[in-house]
């Protein structure tokens, strides 16, 4: 229950404040702000390890509403640094919820604000560009808050992935046509279902496993996965996926994606805001169709930087014309920008993973 007792306040970077009121933990938190336009799926998102580093706000004005269960999370724990929604439901009806949303927050020490206006900080965001910000419930003073904000860790030349990944080999499941692996970046669960369900036998290795380490396995295909910061700043991956470029077919999303780029000579930028949600259009360019796709990044490969004669761009974003997909034209080697396991989001990009298989099976026919 919103009383004056729990108080608490977002300062960001530049001095802007907004008010409201905690619920899960309290102390102080430092991120930079992010907002998502999913209606639904917080409980996917909160534990996206995609969003380290960075306070996400809602722009759905109530979250909460259907509580929280064992089977939607899409990681160990959640990874966000803050949440910020106008309304935190006091009422949780779904018959798959087992607790609250508060509740969830509190066990696992993440800080949530609400009462505050959300569409006003998403302008703010829109028209400032994604910044820094603390929120806070110790009563800090405004200008000693943005201070701490501004010289806060940011995400440009960060390694974040270190601090989201096990460094364990892992096995998703026993069985399955393709062994498939999966360098893990900040895998998202779903990314592993899908796989399975494709009859892929799921190896999952840490993102500093080396090129030995990896082809010890013996794959039919490599997965680079989505995971949190700035791909510049883990270029250890992208030296590793170099030595790998023409051995065997890779796949590579959201983070995997610009990944894949650097190693193939391309590079990569901050967005202005980011595209964080389940509404974000996109062209296949090769067949003309849109799809709805769900997306999480806020850095993006410089479509210009890409080798024309060795690369194919196959998607982009019909909002803002930036790069989205991209195939080698000699290597088995492709990879998307969005998120075709969406969770939470449309389906309209699940055959990416079909295409996956299509070229791990061309592949195995090819050595026969």
């Amino acid at each position: 229950m919103i009383t004056k007792q729990n108080k608490a306040k977002i300062v960001f970077e530049d001095g802007t404040v907004f008010k409201g009121y905690f619920f899960g933990a309290s102390g102080e938190k430092c991120g930079e702000v992010v907002f998502n336009t999913s209606m639904t799926g917080y409980e996917e998102i909160i534990t996206d390890p995609s969003y380290k580093g960075q306070i996400v706000t809602m722009t759905y004005p109530l979250i909460g509403n259907y509580g929280i269960n064992d089977e939607d999370v899409e990681s160990c724990r959640p990874f966000i640094e803050g949440l910020i929604v106008k309304e935190c439901s006091h009422v949780e009806s779904n018959w798959r919820s087992n607790k609250s949303l508060r509740q969830y927050l509190k066990e696992n020490n993440v800080l949530g604000v609400e009462g505050v206006d959300t569409r006003a900080i998403t302008r703010h965001i829109r028209s400032r560009g994604a910044m820094k910000a603390i929120i806070s419930t110790e009563g800090i003073a405004d200008k000693e808050a943005a201070f701490k904000a501004k010289n806060s860790p940011g995400l440009i030349g960060r390694d974040l992935v270190k601090e989201v990944i096990s460094s364990n080999v892992e096995r998703w499941n026993e069985t399955g046509r393709y062994k498939v692996v999966v360098i893990n970046c900040g895998v998202k669960f779903n990314i592993l279902r899908e796989l399975a369900e494709r009859d892929c036998r799921v190896v999952i290795v840490p993102a500093f496993a080396t090129c030995e380490q990896i082809l010890a396995q013996k794959p039919d295909g490599i997965l680079v996965s989505n995971g949190p910061g700035d791909p510049e700043g883990a270029l250890y991956i992208a030296e590793t996926i170099k030595k790998l470029l023409d051995r065997i077919p890779i796949f590579g999303i959201c983070f995997g994606h610009q990944i894949l780029a650097l190693a193939l000579g391309g590079k990569t930028y901050k967005l202005k805001f980011g595209h964080h949600g389940g509404n974000h259009p996109v062209k296949d360019l090769r067949t003309g169709k849109v799809s709805i796709t769900a997306q999480n990044h806020g850095f993006c490969v410089d479509i210009n930087s890409l080798k024309k004669e060795d690369i194919e761009v196959t998607h982009v974003n019909l909002n803002d014309k930036t790069l989205e997909g991209m195939k080698h034209k000699k290597f088995p080697v492709f990879s998307v920008q969005f998120h075709p396991e969406a969770s939470p989001g449309p389906h309209d990009s699940r055959n990416i993973f079909k295409e996956f298989i299509t070229t791990m099976e061309n592949r195995i026919a090819e050595k026969k």
